[in-house]
């Protein structure tokens, strides 16, 4: 399929997914590597109760927290 072609049915709102090949698509800068990091309990709580009030896993907050102030540092 030539580019014009997809971007046509793109463009008609239509989806190309089952157009692509996903098979070995990746995310730039997003391959995972597992660390090991120990808090003192007291975090723990405090994160496991921010997680239950938001509904997402306790990972999910470190993760967003730690990025927030990633790009926070990157930017002053």
């Amino acid at each position: 399929m030539k580019a014009k072609e997809l971007d046509k049915i793109f463009d008609d709102g239509k989806s190309i997914l089952e157009r692509l090949d996903l098979s070995k698509t990746r995310r730039p800068n997003q391959e995972q590597k597992r660390v090991n990091v120990d808090f003192p309990l007291w975090m723990i709580q405090s994160l496991d109760r921010e997680a239950k009030r938001l509904g997402v896993p306790r990972q999910s907050i470190i993760k967003i927290w730690l990025a927030e102030r990633l790009h926070k540092s990157a930017t002053t």
